[in-house]
């Protein structure tokens, strides 16, 4: 009878352990379409790669879009968590971020000094037309003369921090895409930063 029980817990065991095991593993993001337009782009660019210039790249261009690309591929076939957002501005930052079969992208408020919920994917950030903003590690400062949407890929852990020196918003990665007004499905509206500061941060969006 005792080994009857100890049978009977042990197979109960196994099958919560079958039951449980997707939760525990990593998000797989080589399946979505962030993953199969970064790989076609980076299979289109390789055709080209002896001869960059006929697709209207110089030497330095083709490499540092290589780069790029090859940066997004890496970071969907390692990230375990799906994109989230980190804002270190000092004030509120505007995120485009959906929630997974439940909600679709669209532009929510972000508190300063707090990072999106890993339950949302947090799939870009808006900016202001007046915004002194630095696109990446290696971009240089530009001021925005319009209002623009910064995408990552999936995965993605994004990082808003403004430069105690310059003022100027930095981003630690340097966004898949940049969209204008027009330019892609998502709101673009004519927010200034004191418009985006009056906003009350999304309570659901929070860590």
């Amino acid at each position: 009878m005792q080994f009857l029980k100890i049978l009977l817990v042990a197979l109960v065991l196994m099958v919560n352990m079958l039951i449980a095991q997707p939760s525990w593993a990593g998000k797989d993001f080589t399946k979505g379409a962030d993953y199969a337009e970064v790989t076609q782009a980076l299979n289109q660019l390789l055709t080209v790669k002896n001869t960059p210039e006929q697709a209207g790249y110089t030497p330095e261009q083709f490499q540092q879009r290589l780069a790029q690309l090859q940066s997004q591929k890496n970071v969907m076939e390692t990230a375990r968590k799906r994109a989230q957002c980190r804002n270190e501005t000092g004030k509120t930052l505007a995120v485009y971020a959906n929630k997974p079969k439940k909600s679709p992208t669209q532009l929510y408020f972000l508190g300063a000094g707090t990072i999106t919920d890993d339950d949302w994917d947090c799939d870009g950030i808006y900016l202001p037309a007046g915004s002194q903003v630095v696109l990446g590690p290696n971009a240089q400062p530009q001021e925005l003369t319009e209002p623009i949407a910064v995408k990552f890929v999936d995965g993605t852990q994004s990082l808003a921090r403004t430069n105690p020196a310059t003022g100027a918003i930095e981003l630690n990665v340097e966004p898949a895409k940049v969209f204008k007004a027009g330019e892609s499905s998502w709101l673009l509206p004519t927010f200034s930063q004191a418009d985006i500061d009056t906003q009350i941060p999304t309570p659901q969006l929070i860590d």
